[in-house]
């Protein structure tokens, strides 16, 4: 990979559990991000998926600094910006923007589309001067797809997909470097998605952007992303390119989250290997000891409950698409979707009726 342009170095966040009224005492910690580590390349696009409540959106608010990190680093062009303030975190906020998760609550109901839009000029008066800004306004909303004649209307008389098309043309108004983009189509329509992942990839083209992709659905994050990590429990299990993830998955987590993934191919469905996956997530606040994937995974043996794995390229892989990164003591390749020529021939149609049948 390139010299990354934003890297993260073993990020942790954790928030406290309190007990007490007048006189709280700290119990314990709900760890939401417990060690994670990536780099991003100027003009790369870094997946991230997981289930729901495995840390995703606290590393995007962590990249972003809306949220301080307990511990850890991250990097934006070599210079830490964990504990940046004042005009030096003002200057690091213009090239690292956020499109958040719900277009219901990051937008001011008592502003107008061109104030929401219009907001980041205000604050960095030198990217568009003031008498230059409706027409900047209008500009990027035609560029997401909306009429740019909707300057004066206000988020309550758009919908859900159209209000995250705002967010977006906000988030690109100071044409930034890094863009965190948090489930940024989940709101949308299939078509709308295919229109703003395109739009996503042109403006990348375009302004060679950095992307952090979070999304749950897993073939939009195969169609944007160049590299992906996948993240379980407030860590990352493991990382490679779209092909060696999607291809060549090593993690039984990872395999067990392709299997649920819809296949379009009858054939190849009916004879695909389905994981289910027993018991449910554990809690963030008392992790299980050595992996933490260890309670649901149907490989765990008593070394995944004594040590932890390290994020590293199996040794029974040293080569090939199978070598990336994988956090498991007993990493190996599952096919959980039979590719077209490992299937088995359609059976042979049915012979000649006899006998008067």
């Amino acid at each position: 990979m390139a010299e990354p342009i934003l890297e993260v170095r073993d990020l942790v966040k954790h928030y406290p559990l309190t007990r007490g009224i007048l006189f709280k005492k700290q119990i314990g910690a709900v760890k939401a991000v417990d060690g994670v580590s990536f780099g991003l390349a100027r003009g790369e696009t870094l997946g991230i998926v997981g289930e729901s409540g495995c840390g995703k959106s606290t590393v995007a608010r962590m990249l972003v600094n809306l949220e301080r990190p307990t511990a850890g680093a991250i990097s934006y062009k070599g210079e830490n910006i964990t504990r940046l303030s004042g005009r030096a975190l003002k200057a690091v906020r213009r090239n690292i923007q956020m499109v958040f998760q719900d277009p219901y609550t990051s937008l001011n109901p008592r502003m107008t589309v061109g104030d929401i839009i219009g907001e980041p000029f205000e604050i960095h008066p030198e990217v568009a001067p003031k008498g230059d800004r409706r027409r900047k306004v209008q500009e990027l909303l035609d560029v997401v797809g909306l009429n740019p004649e909707y300057v004066n209307r206000y988020p309550h008389q758009f919908s859900g997909g159209q209000r995250q098309r705002i967010g977006i043309a906000r988030g690109l108004a100071l044409r930034p470097e890094v863009i965190v983009a948090d489930e940024p189509v989940s709101a949308l329509d299939v078509s709308v998605q295919a229109q703003v992942v395109n739009l996503l990839e042109r403006l990348q083209d375009e302004f060679d952007l950095s992307y952090v992709f979070i999304a749950h659905d897993l073939s939009i994050v195969r169609h944007i992303s160049d590299r992906v990590g996948v993240m379980y429990l407030g860590r990352v299990v493991e990382t490679g390119t779209d092909a060696e993830i999607y291809d060549h998955p090593t993690h039984p987590y990872t395999q067990a989250l392709l299997s649920a993934v819809p296949v379009p191919d009858p054939q190849a469905r009916a004879h695909r290997e389905r994981i289910i996956l027993t018991g449910d997530v554990p809690s963030p606040a008392n992790p299980p000891s050595g992996c933490r994937f260890r309670t649901r995974c149907w490989k765990a043996r008593q070394r995944c409950a004594d040590e932890v794995p390290l994020l590293a390229v199996p040794q029974a892989f040293p080569e090939g698409p199978a070598a990336h990164p994988s956090a498991c003591h007993f990493a190996a390749e599952k096919h959980v979707v039979p590719a077209e020529g490992e299937l088995p021939p359609p059976p042979p149609p049915p012979g000649p009726l006899h006998g008067g049948q």
